[in-house]
């Protein structure tokens, strides 16, 4: 039944939905020359930027700074002001206690409101990861809560949300241990409901405990925007989440683990050079909408999937097709430099918030 009542709303909401504006550009950054420098560059065609500075910490403590630089060009080109407060280290313990203990809950709390009117910033984007299932129901009354705080301080609020295409968490011991502490503690629905928008990270699809993989393949993308939408998500609440990173994947071994396959975010750049020391050209995925790249070393393959513009432009689509807020993109400094002239012939036609 869901399945059939999502697809009959997924096809009025994208009949009924009328071209407005271009859809809203959110960047992150993170602390680094590169990652400030292609912000500085690029501030005329981004929306949002948001800096991934500040830390939540186990007694519900803010600590953290956002570049000057960052802050002056922001406020040049008229871009909104949101960074992101994050449990330090994807922390399960540290974030634990906050929901956890009443005290540490009412300082977070008075600290996210004293954060935006210390900083005069235009909002706050949570990203709180790696956290367990059974905390479900107090992460979505900590975000209800916060809400109430950071809107009576004048900010908006926003939240990364890692994504999911259903609630089975299946029997593989991967797939169970990822959605019990990654991705079932969000109750989308819920969430959208009190926040003012979800940036939906449909990246790392696969990650150092999956086999190699694209970053993140179209349909899988798709399925997981297609399940947020039949939970009665409203698009205008969805800023889509694309990567402009690469992924390198190579055989290691440490005495822990043992032998495995690790995979390691690469900037654009990189990625490029790694094509150029192999003599190789990249292979363009017409189903995963990436181009890829195998070789042999010392006789085990290497693996490398590369974001560039074709790919970007291609999920973009997605924003258009689904008539979403916008698309949230990590990370500057990672990007195809051609893909700025890209993004600046964009069209209009995707409905904005």
């Amino acid at each position: 039944m869901r399945t059939l009542i999502g697809t009959t709303v997924l096809a009025c909401w994208c009949a009924a939905a009328a071209p407005a504006q271009r859809p809203e550009a959110l960047w992150y950054s993170v602390g680094g020359d590169s990652s400030t420098a292609h912000f500085l560059a690029h501030a005329a065609q981004i929306d949002i930027v948001s800096p991934q500075v500040f830390d939540l910490d186990a007694n519900g403590a803010i600590r953290g700074h956002i570049d000057p630089r960052v802050v002056e060009a922001a406020r040049a080109h008229h871009v909104k002001l949101v960074p992101l407060v994050m449990n330090p280290g994807f922390s399960q313990p540290a974030f634990h206690r906050v929901l956890t203990n009443r005290t540490a809950w009412r300082r977070a709390m008075r600290s996210l409101a004293a954060l935006c009117r210390d900083q005069h910033l235009d909002g706050i984007q949570f990203d709180l990861e790696n956290v367990n299932i059974r905390d479900r129901a107090r992460f979505t009354a900590f975000v209800r809560e916060a809400v109430d705080s950071v809107h009576h301080a004048g900010c908006t609020l926003s939240a990364a949300v890692v994504p999911r295409d259903g609630d089975s968490p299946g029997t593989n011991s991967y797939d169970k241990w990822i959605y019990e502490n990654w991705r079932g503690v969000y109750d989308y629905k819920a969430l959208a409901d009190t926040l003012d928008f979800l940036s939906y990270m449909t990246y790392a699809e696969h990650t150092g405990g999956s086999p190699a993989g694209p970053v993140a393949g179209f349909p899988w993308m798709e399925q997981c925007l297609k399940y947020l939408l039949s939970l009665g998500v409203p698009p205008a609440k969805i800023s889509l989440g694309i990567p402009s990173y690469s992924d390198w994947w190579f055989p290691s071994y440490t005495e822990k683990e043992g032998s495995r396959m690790t995979g390691r975010d690469l900037p654009y750049a990189r990625a490029e050079s790694l094509l150029a020391a192999h003599g190789l050209t990249a292979t363009w995925d017409s189903v995963q909408k990436s181009p890829f790249a195998v070789w042999s070393e010392h006789g085990v393959f290497r693996y490398l999937w590369v974001e560039n513009t074709r790919s970007f432009m291609d999920k973009l689509a997605l924003v258009r097709r689904y008539h979403l807020r916008g698309y949230s993109v990590w990370v500057l400094g990672t990007e195809d430099p051609s893909l700025w002239p890209a993004l600046a012939r964009e069209p209009e036609g995707a409905a904005g918030p």
